[in-house]
């Protein structure tokens, strides 16, 4: 998930109990590429640049997302404020709004305006929902701005693999360049997780569902090529209304087809805990399946409006975030110091993706040596060997991770609860 830290973590520890707001800049040991994207071969003199985020801070997947914000700022807090000689403003902005209780285009498409016609921007972290990233990253294309999503997995951002949609990715890229790029496994690799868990756990017969967004129908197409591949039998693959008032019908489609387990491919906010709520109705013995989009309180907690206690332990989901215990020394670090810093005993998991996109901007900013947004595009995309709390990464030619995990959480007491990481193979 995420990315690199550990001088930088034990000089904020030491920091933190010295009173002192932040350890310096440097980011030196955070890529070994050859590259360091800019065209000058000296440093410019320090400019004033910002860095915005767009998440929705709002509905569903507030805890996460404040999560992802609060693992920024920290990071920046860190550096000193500053990557290379510049000097760095983070601006949180966020997509959603109180009446949706979601993301919507109409505000990730003000937020992506507001970046791009600010002349000091450097970088662009977000967004959280794939959807989101598909209104946003035209526009920020067309501008030049750099991006870094903290939490995407839809595969047709980047490629024209299984999954994407007619037209994508290009046309996502106006100007022909990638400006996009992002440190979550896509969704090839979460279809094969999840499907590879459903038949670790004995499902022979599933019923799949998506929300018709770009997110779930993306996922349920790379579902049912690993299910094909894996040998799991998919009744059907059904596009749900998210303004239904319930799902029984289909449900009741899928016992009479012998169904014996679910997975939904799409986020809470499409009327999810309506949609396990009858399958776990009309299919008492059945497991119950889901992917990222659903792994938030929102979902999980019946005190948010989540799923109640006795469907609970029938549900597992699959997201790129692990156990802390599974990241390397410099992860594991991350997240004491963030429970440090925000009192925090048992910090979200998406804290350390919104750390290391900040990390990742700082350093390519750095490397940009320039400061400028072709430049810091251009460093982005030859980090190489990069080390990081998330571990060792690149990003390829797309703009895609080379980190392939996935964890696999079940729920309990309305809290997920890491069960195990899956090293999804694609075939």
């Amino acid at each position: 998930m995420h990315s690199k830290f550990l001088a930088a973590s034990s000089c904020l520890l030491a920091a933190l109990a010295l009173g002192v707001t932040a350890c310096g800049g440097d980011d030196d040991n955070g890529s070994s590429s050859s590259s360091g994207g800019g065209d000058s071969g000296q440093a410019e003199a320090g400019k004033k640049l910002t860095i915005y985020s767009s998440v929705p801070l709002q509905g569903a997947s507030r805890v996460q997302t404040t999560a992802v914000v609060n693992g920024a700022k920290l990071a920046l807090e860190q550096a000193g404020g500053k990557a290379g000689p510049h000097e760095i403003n983070y601006v949180p902005l966020d997509d959603s709004t109180a009446q949706a209780g979601n993301w919507t285009p109409e505000q990730e498409s003000a937020n992506a305006r507001k970046a791009a016609q600010d002349d000091s921007t450097a970088v662009y972290i977000g967004t959280f929902n794939s959807g989101a990233a598909a209104v946003a990253i035209p526009i920020l294309n067309e501008a030049g701005v750099p991006m870094i999503s903290p939490a995407n997995t839809a595969v047709g951002l980047t490629t024209d693999q299984p999954g994407s949609n007619p037209g994508e990715p290009d046309k996502y890229y106006p100007t022909g360049t990638r400006n996009y790029t992002r440190i979550v496994p896509k969704d090839t690799i979460q279809a094969a997780a999840l499907v590879t868990v459903m038949k670790e756990d004995g499902c022979t017969k599933a019923q799949l569902a998506n929300d018709k967004e770009v997110y779930g129908a993306g996922l349920a197409k790379n579902i049912e090529l690993a299910a094909q591949s894996q040998g799991l039998e998919l009744v059907s693959n059904e596009g749900i209304d998210k303004n239904a008032a319930n799902y029984r019908s289909l449900a009741q489609k899928a016992k009479a087809a012998g169904a014996d387990c679910f997975v939904y491919a799409g986020i809470t906010a499409n009327n999810a805990v309506q949609l396990y709520k009858d399958f776990a109705a009309a299919l008492p013995g059945a497991g119950l399946y889901g992917p990222d989009g659903v792994a938030e309180s929102g979902f999980v907690d019946p005190k948010e409006g989540g799923i109640p206690a006795d469907v609970q332990s029938r549900v597992k989901v699959s997201v790129a975030t692990l156990n802390p215990d599974s990241y390397p020394p410099d992860g594991q670090e991350f997240f004491k110091a963030y429970s440090e810093k925000y009192g925090e005993k048992q910090p979200d998991p998406y804290a350390i993706y919104g750390y290391e996109a900040m990390r990742l901007a700082l350093d390519a900013i750095e490397r940009s040596k320039t400061g400028e947004k072709a430049d810091i595009i251009k460093a982005l995309f030859s980090t190489k060997d990069r080390e990081s709390v998330l571990g060792t990464y690149s990003i390829d030619e797309n703009g895609d991770t080379t980190l392939t995990d996935y964890g696999i959480y079940s729920v309990k007491d309305g809290n997920l609860e890491f069960d195990k990481t899956v090293k999804a193979q694609v075939g």
